[in-house]
């Protein structure tokens, strides 16, 4: 019985991770759909859909569906019609939340933001309640293996970045949002293409917890992250290198 268990966990972990790789996909894909909106299909001419296709490739998108979606999205009969809409709010501890969402049914979305947060002992806030403690900044990420961290940190200054920290296995590089295309393309020109470049709601003070609030606060993230039409989520948690959630 004992090997048995273990395969039908093993079995239900790979079934929760083909979700979530499916989840994720689709948010890339709705991202090019709105991207492409605007009716620019090269990407070099359209700097979102550019920072679109490097997620499809850090998140291993087949091209083909890229392209298919690029070329859907490009028709006149396409009928996308995403909004984006960003919600803030609270989770356990006044935890500060920035959720972004794209949507073609703003009722929709918003009941099922509220109910989440309501759900997982959060409260969803007004505009403007918690983003004036967030940065909106551009961040590129390189594989700590490319450079050494102070090769990096030259490189960055010299591209124009304001902040360049060694995190784990990722050389994270920081700057302004008007620069972000600017910073990557000097970079890459340098050392060639970023593992991840993207827009971020970056903290100016984060909050740390005890293990069974974070455990909370996750569950809330996770939840909303689950949800069709959130595309990003953002918060001011700091959780410790040695953090472990027992319950996965």
């Amino acid at each position: 019985m004992a090997g048995h268990s273990k395969f039908k966990n093993i079995m239900h972990r790979k079934g929760a991770q083909d979700k979530k790789r499916a989840k994720v996909f689709t948010k890339i894909l709705k991202e090019i759909t709105v991207a492409v909106a605007g009716g620019i299909t090269e990407s070099q001419f359209n700097p979102r859909l550019r920072l679109a296709i490097l997620s499809a490739k850090e998140a291993n998108l087949p091209k083909d569906k890229v392209e298919a979606a690029i070329k859907k999205a490009s028709s006149p009969t396409d009928s996308g019609n995403y909004e984006e809409i960003r919600y803030e709010g609270y989770g356990a501890a006044g935890i500060a939340f920035i959720v972004e969402t794209l949507s073609n049914n703003r009722n929709r979305t918003a009941s099922e933001v509220r109910s989440t947060f309501t759900k997982f002992g959060g409260s969803l806030g007004d505009t403007g309640s918690v983003s004036y403690i967030f940065q909106r900044m551009g961040l590129i990420i390189y594989p700590s293996s490319i450079k050494d961290a102070e090769e990096i940190l030259e490189l960055a200054i010299e591209a124009g970045a304001e902040d360049c920290q060694l995190i784990g296995e990722e050389h994270e590089i920081c700057c302004s949002l008007e620069e972000l295309h600017t910073v990557k393309d000097y970079l890459e020109a340098k050392i060639g293409e970023a593992k991840s470049a993207k827009l971020i709601w970056k903290p100016n003070i984060t909050t740390s917890l005890d293990h069974e609030t974070i455990k909370k606060v996750l569950k809330l993230i996770n939840a909303l992250e689950d949800l069709d039409d959130v595309q990003n989520v953002w918060t001011n948690l700091e959780i410790p290198e040695d953090f472990e959630d027992d319950d996965n």
